[in-house]
This record gives structure tokens, C-alpha cells and sequence, in this order.
């Protein structure tokens, strides 16, 4: 993949380019990786891939169809009550462009089982105590970080049967108890990616890209646990480039991306990243490159306080997220064990 950091004489580059993919270099490069884990790391023969009808979960689905054949892997549909009922169309119609057969799991009675609905619901109620299962419901932050310091201010919304709708700002503790809860959807997502990989021999290939591996936009063991990455290294846009070569359905890569874990709709924007990815990408990349702030904020016609304010949470994001990347820590051999 060609990156180049922009000069002085590239202003105009960094604006249209900077981020842009050689698709066919990179696809082989992709699939070659996959072969390799999959087959000779890990002696598996084949690929499970767990598809919603998102960008990311085509894109990789469409690389394993490429490393291993359609006969060799399993898309995977797992819905469950609160799940966008488009999602199952899409994702059906991306399996019949790669050729793939869909598996289609309820995850709804296991979700009630671990209590997800209802310890979400019941910190939910202690913000907006009129709020009950009848009631749809979201978590959001401040819109546009390039204008708001408003680090971690979240919020939720109540959309009552009669569409009338309730905002209030979430407590920490109340937020965490609703992100615990609703972090039960990812991880029995895998649980069954996993129990389907194992009836088949086949490894669970990862969806998650490189906005949400290295800002922390995953569930530790849940989507963010599988044996290969196959886009954790491109950026959201780099994924679209990948999309439009690799012929994901025009459908899919017009969707607008969302969380598709509340009862309300949600984008990834108003949940996470408070940014356009076109306009958070170019600005991650100048933060991971050390552009100065000054000539970013000139080429990208932002005010400097705007490219500060960015590159400062792309850093806390990092910080804060490493748990998520870290891997299980064991105390080493010592001089007191058995002898």
C-alpha cells in the first residue's frame, strides 16, 4: 500500500490522494495473508465471516471468496430482535454476488438469557424513569469534534411508541452499565462465529478496520477477537476503495455506516467518531505522521485550534483504548514455584 507523507509541493495531493490505494496490489497482498494464516499458521480450510450488510463485513467477506473459494466459507447472519430489520436483505444479496451461502442465527433468547435488555433498560430508567421495552432508545456524543472539546459527554435519547423523543445527558456510571450490557450482542456474535468455525475447521476472519482497531472502536472478545485481521490495517476509506474493486454491491457502499447495537438508529459518527471519515481520515493520518498543525490546518482550509483539538483525541482515544488491544498478561516464571 503507498502512502506518501505530503511536502510542500503535494498540498494538492494530500487533499485528493494521500490515502489512496493501489486496490489490485493491495487485494493480493490481502488474500495472500489470509492463505497463509488461515491454511499453513493455523491448518484450517476455509474462512467464516460474519456479515451484517455493512461496508466493513463485505469487504472482508469478499477478500475470503477471493483467498479460499465461495464453497469454503460461511457468511453468517446474526440478528436478534433489536438488529435493523435491512440488514438480512444486504446481507443476503452480498452473498449471492460472491456466491456464498448465508447462515442466518437468532441471537435474541441467548441476549435475554445474560440479562442484556434489561440490565441496559434499568440503567437506562434511573436517567429517564419513564422509560420502559416499549420505548426505542440510543447513546450519542456531541456532533462534530472539530468544533467541541466535549470529551466522553454522552447522552441518551427515549423514542417513545408515539415517536415522541427524550435527550438527557449519561452519567458515567449509567453509561457504563449500558455499554456493559449491550457489549453482551458483540461477544455472543463471536461466541457463534466460533462455534461455527469449529464445526467446519475453519478460522473467523476479523471486520474490523483500522479507525476502529487503533481508536478503540470494538468489544475486547467480541468483534474485536478473531484468528485473522483482514482490514485492520486500512483506514474506513481505504476499505470503501477496496469495496468498489472488489464489486460490493452499490447498495451496501451507499449505506450510511452505523453501530446497529441500540433499538434506535445510530451512526458511527454520532456514536464514536464525531467526524466524516473522509475528514477524520486525512487528519489521523497527518496526527500518526507528525504534520505540523499549522500547514494541515492550511491545506485542509481548518483552523489550527480545529487540527489541535483533533490530533488531541486521536492521542486520548489511544491511550484510553489500550486495554482493548492488550493482550491477556501472565506473570513469568519466578524462583518460587515448584522445584
Amino acid at each position: 500500500m503507498s502512502e506518501a507523507v505530503p511536502s510542500e509541493r503535494s498540498d494538492a495531493s494530500f487533499l485528493r490522494g494521500t490515502l489512496a490505494v493501489d486496490v489490485e496490489a493491495e487485494t493480493h497482498r490481502i488474500v495472500e495473508h489470509l492463505r497463509e494464516s488461515v491454511v499453513k499458521r493455523f491448518s484450517r480450510q476455509g474462512a467464516v465471516v460474519g456479515v451484517s450488510g455493512g461496508i466493513d463485513s463485505s469487504v472482508a467477506l469478499a477478500l475470503s471468496v477471493r483467498a479460499f473459494g465461495p464453497e469454503r466459507v460461511v457468511a453468517l447472519i446474526l440478528q436478534e430482535k433489536e438488529s435493523s430489520p435491512e440488514n438480512p436483505a444486504l446481507a443476503r444479496e452480498l452473498c449471492r454476488a460472491y456466491g456464498t451461502m448465508p447462515v442466518a442465527e437468532d441471537i435474541t433468547a441467548a441476549l435475554e438469557g445474560f440479562g442484556c435488555y434489561r440490565r441496559r433498560d434499568e440503567a437506562i430508567r434511573e436517567v429517564i424513569p419513564e422509560y420502559d421495552s416499549t420505548y426505542h432508545c440510543r447513546i450519542t456524543l456531541p456532533a462534530n469534534l472539530l468544533d467541541s472539546d466535549a470529551v466522553g459527554l454522552f447522552s441518551v435519547t427515549v423514542i417513545s411508541p408515539e415517536g415522541q423523543q427524550q435527550t438527557k445527558r449519561l452519567p458515567l456510571r449509567q453509561y457504563l452499565r449500558v455499554v456493559a450490557a449491550t457489549n453482551f450482542k458483540q461477544r455472543t456474535r463471536m461466541a457463534m462465529l466460533y462455534n461455527c468455525a469449529e464445526g467446519h475447521n475453519y478460522a473467523v476472519i476479523g471486520t474490523a478496520n483500522k479507525n476502529e482497531r487503533d481508536q478503540g472502536f470494538f468489544v475486547k472478545y467480541g468483534d474485536g477477537g478473531a484468528d485473522v485481521d483482514a482490514i485492520a490495517h486500512l483506514y474506513k476509506t481505504q476499505v470503501y476503495q477496496l469495496a468498489a474493486y472488489l464489486g460490493v454491491p452499490e447498495s451496501i457502499r451507499r449505506r450510511t455506516p452505523t453501530t446497529d447495537t441500540y433499538s434506535a438508529p445510530t451512526t458511527e459518527e454520532e456514536f464514536f467518531f464525531r467526524l466524516p471519515f473522509e475528514t477524520m481520515d486525512r487528519l489521523w493520518y497527518a496526527e500518526e505522521h507528525g504534520l505540523p498543525v499549522e500547514r494541515v490546518a492550511h491545506v485542509m482550509q481548518l483552523t489550527p485550534q480545529q487540527v489541535a483539538r483533533a490530533y488531541r483525541e486521536f492521542a486520548q482515544r489511544r491511550r484510553s483504548t489500550d486495554y482493548l488491544r492488550s493482550q491477556v498478561v501472565a506473570l513469568p516464571p519466578g524462583d518460587s514455584g515448584p522445584r
